[in-house]
């Protein structure tokens, strides 16, 4: 399906950016080669880390322990747009308990705070800080400068030490800013495309035609700075041929993921951002070949490659698994 939006993706790649980071460990995505050296013509660019990123409303706690087990590589708990303004004192309290929940083991959890230009995502960090289980990503919404990314690192990393945190780029002056909100932290793991509240801001449908150049400015500063990002909601829950579709075409502009909004999108989303058993079966040829050149030169499908290719499929198949289940080495150490 790439191929079919190969000159969206070109106009919108043309976006410039300036960025540079670094990403944590754990957030680490995995290649299975150079893009558009497949034949089925998908990006060979996937992680685990970020895939599906489902949001369960802070006043709905009999939907926690759902949300938890809905099979998301994220579930966040959201203190913003689904909660009023009236209930925003009870719903950051009640949060607390989604964290501390027994099925929270089962997923990543995190919260979506309110602006920090606001009082209430103010008093989000304020209320954050006594969880006694304290969250492991924290969504920044309304990002528009490295400022807001800053803040809350400053008030929450020295009581969350392992802090990650996730900017929110949903407003116009934030997507001017892209590439130095991308570059702002050390902790920043990802940027999220917020389509409904940019198109409304700039006066655009909410449609993918019409959004595709701010979506791919927004995947060009995050992979500048080698961070991951997420791509908006489909808000039509019945529509699973359309999340099928949306999440394609984001995946081959090179976004990670996408956001849920319901369980019942999380396994399309899973699926669409993960390799499929051809990737992986092309992977574990790639390794196999750099194990049979002692790390030298290969060729495989008529494509000269070397270490780079070798560790990135290695990687893949780590993480992903492996078509014909062979042993796969740690790493390619010199025999």
């Amino acid at each position: 399906m790439a191929a079919e939006y190969a000159d969206q993706i070109r106009g919108a790649h043309a976006c410039s950016t300036k960025a540079h980071s670094k990403m944590g460990s754990d957030s680490r995505t995995v290649y299975g080669g150079p893009r558009g050296n497949t034949r089925s013509g998908r990006s060979m660019k996937y992680t685990r880390y970020c895939r599906s990123f489902l949001s369960t409303p802070a006043l709905a706690e009999g939907r926690y322990s759902s949300g938890h087990q809905a099979g998301a590589d994220m579930c966040v708990v959201d203190l913003e747009d689904s909660v009023p303004p009236w209930d925003k004192e009870q719903a950051r309290h009640q949060a607390e308990k989604f964290f501390a929940a027994p099925t929270a083991s089962a997923t990543r959890c995190g919260v979506r705070i309110n602006a920090v230009t606001e009082p209430d995502g103010l008093r989000d960090l304020l209320a954050i800080q006594e969880y006694v289980v304290k969250p492991a990503v924290v969504v920044i919404p309304k990002v528009e400068s490295a400022r807001d990314v800053e803040i809350v690192a400053k008030v929450l990393g020295p009581v969350c030490p392992d802090l990650e945190l996730f900017a929110v780029v949903e407003t116009p002056r934030g997507l001017e800013n892209v590439a130095s909100i991308a570059a702002g932290s050390p902790r920043l793991r990802a940027l999220i495309f917020g389509a409904a509240d940019y198109s409304f801001e700039v006066g655009a449908r909410l449609s993918w035609d019409y959004l595709v150049h701010a979506r791919g400015c927004v995947v060009n500063a995050a992979r500048a700075a080698e961070i991951e990002v997420v791509d908006a909601p489909v808000f039509d829950i019945n529509d699973i041929g359309g999340l099928r579709e949306e999440s394609a075409r984001a995946q081959a502009l090179g976004f990670s993921g996408k956001i849920a909004i319901h369980p019942r999108q999380i396994p399309v989303i899973n699926e669409v951002f993960s390799p499929d058993a051809g990737t992986l079966e092309k992977a574990q040829r790639i390794v196999d070949a750099g194990l049979s050149t002692n790390r030298r030169i290969a060729v495989v499908d008529g494509v000269m490659m070397g270490l780079p290719f070798f560790e990135a499929s290695r990687r893949l198949v780590e993480d992903f698994g492996n078509a014909n289940e062979s042993a796969v080495p740690t790493t390619f150490e010199e025999r």
